[in-house]
């Protein structure tokens, strides 16, 4: 499955919110410095839909607010 996501790092709090079909916003608290932001979201995207992290992958806009991510079972 392939979602949108848009990040907002250095937040005060963890979430996900589905905005549309296959769109999600998510909030991490880890900032967007040297890849700990995508590491997070990884790790709150696969708890989300009850996969590994290694099924989580950014396919696209690894440094950009708008990714593209990959979730395989």
């Amino acid at each position: 499955m392939r979602i949108y996501v848009k990040i907002h790092p250095k937040s005060s709090q963890s979430k996900v919110l589905k905005t549309a079909e296959n769109e999600y916003e998510v909030w991490v608290t880890a900032p967007p410095i040297q890849g700990e932001a995508n590491t997070a979201l990884q790790k709150l995207l696969a708890d989300y839909f009850g996969v590994s992290r290694s099924c989580v992958s950014i396919v696209g806009g690894k440094t950009a607010k708008t990714k593209i991510i990959d979730i395989t079972q």
